[in-house]
C-alpha cells in the first residue's frame, strides 16, 4: 500500500479520500466541522408560520379520511354487488317462481300436519322468496284457531289464501276446573267461526275439539251455508259426561249440503243418527257414546248398508247394547240358506277398530257383514273375542287377507285363535297385548309346521307380547329359533330320495296315477319331525334342509316387543338380540337402550 505524499505535512484532523485507483488526487474534509443539521431556512422566524403549517397538515389528513371513508364505502358497495352477482348464478336462484312455490308447498304440507316453522323461515329467506310464499295462496290453506294461535294469525291466513280449498282447525283443550277460562273459549270459538263462516263454501276439511258440548253446538250452530267442497268432517267434545244440560244438536249441519263427504269421526258428538250425515262414506269413526247416547245395533247396521264403499271402520268407547235386542239377529240353522242374502257387503273394508266398544255389539256387527279385503283388525277391551275370532275365520273360508291383528285386555280361546291364524298365511303382525290366555302353548303352536308344507303365519315378521307374562322363555327361544333362515351346514348330510319316473298316465287309471302322485309328493317332502331330530348348532333352527324346493320356509322376525315381560332376564334378552334385529323391553333388561312401544 502506497503512503499519500503529505501524509506527514497535511494539518492533524483532516483525511484523505482516494477519487480512484492511479488517479493520484485525494479529496480533504474538515471532520471536526462537517455539520449534520439539516438546511435552515431563509425566512425568518416568526409566530405565525408554524400555526400555518399545523392547519394544513390537519386538512390534509381529513381530507386523506374523507377519501379513505369514500374508498371504504365504494368497496362494500361492490362487495355487494358481487354478493348479489354470486347469489344470482346459484342454480336455487334461476328457478321459476311456480317450481319454486311447488317446492315450499311439498316442504310445509307435505307431512300429515302442517310445518308451520317451515313457511316462516321461508318467508325470512329474502325478499324474492317472501313474495312467492305471499303470492301461493295454497301455503296459507290451513287456518288454525287454538289457545296458542290467535285470530288475528287466522285472519291473515285467510285473506292470504284467497279463493283455494281451506283445512280449518278448530282446537282447545279441556280446562274443567277454570270457569273463566272456558268462558274465555267460548269466545274465542264463536269469533272465529264468525270470522270463518263467509268461506264455508271453500272447506276442504274441518275440525272442531272443544272440552264441552254447548261450546261443540255454539260453533257447529253457524255451519249454515253450503259446503261443496267439504271431504273430511271431525267433531270431538273431551268432557261429555261431565255435562248436566243436553242441548238439542243444531241439524241439519251445512244446509244438508256437503257432496262429497267421505270421512266422518264424531266423538260424543249427537247427530241424533241422521243417515244423511254418513252416507256414502269411506272413513267412519264413532267414539265416546255412553248410556242412552249410545247407538244401538240397528243403528250401525244402516249405517253401514248406507257406506257400502267403506274403507275404514272404527267404534270405540261405548255402552254395551242388551242382549235382548241381539237375538232378533241370531240365525238359525235352518235359515242359513237365506242369511248370506242379508249380509251387509263391504268389499273395500281394510282396517277395523272395536276398542271397548261393546262385546254384544261387536259380535252382532261381526255377523251381519262380509269384508273380504280386511287387512288390519284391533280387538281391545272386549271380554271374550273368542266369538269375534270364530266370524274371522268364517269369512277366511271365502277370502281374508289379514296382515295385522292386534288383540288387547281380552279373553280368547287359545285352539280358536291357532285355527283362525292357520287359515291367515299373509299375517305379518302380530300384537297380543296384556292377554292372560297367550300361553307358551299358542307360542309353539308357530314354531313348527301344522302340515308337511304349511307353517302357521310364514309371513310373520313382528310380534308383540306387550304383558304376557304367562309365556316360558323355552317356548320363546324355540319359536325364534325355529324361523331362523335354514343354511346347510346347520345340518348333517342327507341322501335326497330318487324321484319316482313314471310310466305314461295312459297305461294307468285315474286312481293309480293319484296315488303315485301322493307317493312322489310324500317321498320329495320330508316330514318336519325327521328334521327335528337333527340337533343344531351355533342358534340354528330346528328344520328341513333348504335344498327341498317344495318347502315353503318361514320369513325371519325382524321385530319382539317383551315389554313388561318380566319372566324374561337380561341374558335372556342379549341372546334375543342376536337373532332378532329389534327387541322391545324395559331398560333394566336391554342395558341401557330401551325402545317403547
Amino acid at each position: 500500500m502506497r503512503v499519500p505524499a503529505d501524509f506527514f505535512t497535511r494539518p492533524a484532523g483532516t483525511t484523505s479520500v482516494s477519487l480512484g485507483r492511479g488517479s493520484g488526487a485525494t479529496v480533504a474534509r474538515d471532520i471536526a466541522t462537517y455539520n449534520t443539521l439539516p438546511p435552515q431556512s431563509s425566512h425568518p422566524r416568526d409566530g405565525t408560520a408554524p400555526e400555518a403549517s399545523i392547519t394544513d397538515l390537519r386538512e390534509a389528513l381529513s381530507t386523506l379520511e374523507t377519501k379513505m371513508a369514500s374508498l371504504m364505502s365504494e368497496r362494500e358497495r361492490l362487495e355487494r354487488s358481487l354478493e348479489q352477482a354470486v347469489r344470482l348464478q346459484a342454480p336455487i336462484q334461476r328457478l321459476p317462481s311456480e317450481l319454486l312455490a311447488s317446492i315450499f308447498t311439498i316442504g310445509v304440507l307435505g307431512a300429515e300436519e302442517e310445518d308451520t316453522l317451515m313457511l316462516s323461515n321461508i318467508v325470512l329467506v329474502c325478499r324474492y322468496w317472501a313474495d312467492v310464499a305471499m303470492n301461493t295462496p295454497i301455503l296459507w290453506s290451513r287456518v288454525v284457531v287454538s289457545n296458542h294461535v290467535s285470530l288475528d294469525k287466522a285472519r291473515r291466513r285467510l285473506s292470504r289464501s284467497k279463493s283455494v280449498p281451506l283445512h280449518v282447525d278448530i282446537n282447545f283443550s279441556p280446562q274443567v276446573d277454570d270457569r273463566g277460562a272456558r268462558g274465555g273459549a267460548t269466545e274465542t270459538i264463536i269469533l272465529a267461526m264468525d270470522i270463518l263462516y263467509p268461506s264455508i263454501w271453500r272447506w276442504k276439511s274441518f275440525h272442531l275439539s272443544v272440552p264441552t258440548r254447548a261450546q261443540a253446538h255454539a260453533a257447529l250452530s253457524r255451519c249454515k251455508e253450503k259446503a261443496p267442497l267439504l271431504q273430511v268432517l271431525e267433531v270431538r267434545v273431551f268432557n261429555s259426561m261431565q255435562d248436566d244440560h243436553y242441548s238439542p244438536p243444531p241439524l241439519p249441519l251445512f244446509e244438508g249440503h256437503f257432496p262429497r263427504l267421505e270421512v266422518c269421526s264424531f266423538n260424543s258428538f249427537n247427530f241424533r243418527w241422521d243417515l244423511s250425515m254418513v252416507r256414502g262414506l269411506r272413513v267412519l269413526e264413532l267414539g265416546g257414546y255412553w248410556n242412552n247416547f249410545a247407538p244401538a245395533v240397528d243403528v250401525i247396521l244402516d249405517i253401514l248398508r248406507a257406506s257400502p264403499q267403506l274403507e275404514e271402520l272404527s267404534l270405540r268407547n261405548m255402552s254395551d247394547v242388551d242382549p235382548e235386542t241381539c237375538t232378533m239377529y241370531e240365525h238359525e240353522p235352518h235359515l242359513d240358506k237365506r242369511f248370506p242374502s242379508h249380509m251387509i257387503q263391504l268389499p273395500r273394508l281394510t282396517k277395523m277398530t272395536f276398542h271397548y266398544a261393546g262385546i254384544q255389539r261387536s259380535r252382532t256387527i261381526l255377523s251381519q257383514i262380509a269384508f273380504p279385503a280386511l287387512e288390519k283388525v284391533a280387538l281391545c277391551y272386549l271380554d271374550n273375542v273368542t266369538t269375534l275370532l270364530n266370524h274371522l275365520k268364517r269369512q277366511s273360508l271365502t277370502s281374508l287377507p289379514l296382515r295385522h291383528l292386534r288383540i288387547e285386555a281380552s279373553f280368547f280361546g287359545e285352539l280358536e285363535l291357532v285355527r283362525l291364524l292357520t287359515r291367515t298365511s299373509s299375517l305379518t303382525t302380530l300384537e297380543l297385548v296384556d292377554v292372560e290366555d297367550a300361553s307358551s302353548s299358542l307360542i309353539k303352536s308357530l314354531s313348527a309346521p301344522a302340515t308337511t308344507t304349511n307353517w302357521i303365519c310364514p309371513k310373520l315378521e313382528t310380534l308383540s307380547l306387550y304383558g304376557c307374562t304367562t309365556l316360558d322363555w323355552d317356548a320363546l327361544r324355540t319359536f325364534v329359533e325355529s324361523r331362523l333362515p335354514a343354511h346347510v351346514r346347520a345340518y348333517p348330510r342327507q341322501a335326497v330320495p330318487p324321484k319316482l319316473t313314471l310310466p305314461p298316465t295312459a297305461s294307468y287309471s285315474a286312481q293309480t296315477s293319484a296315488s303315485a302322485s301322493t307317493t312322489t309328493t310324500t317321498l320329495r317332502q320330508p316330514h318336519p319331525t325327521h328334521a327335528l331330530a337333527h340337533p343344531t348348532s351355533h342358534g340354528r333352527s330346528h328344520s328341513v334342509p333348504p335344498n327341498v324346493s317344495s318347502f315353503s320356509w318361514p320369513l325371519r322376525l325382524k321385530s319382539l316387543d317383551l315389554t313388561r315381560c318380566h319372566q324374561i332376564g337380561k341374558e335372556m334378552v342379549q341372546w334375543l338380540r342376536l337373532y332378532v334385529d329389534e327387541v322391545k323391553c324395559e331398560s333394566t333388561r336391554c342395558g341401557g337402550s330401551w325402545q317403547e312401544s
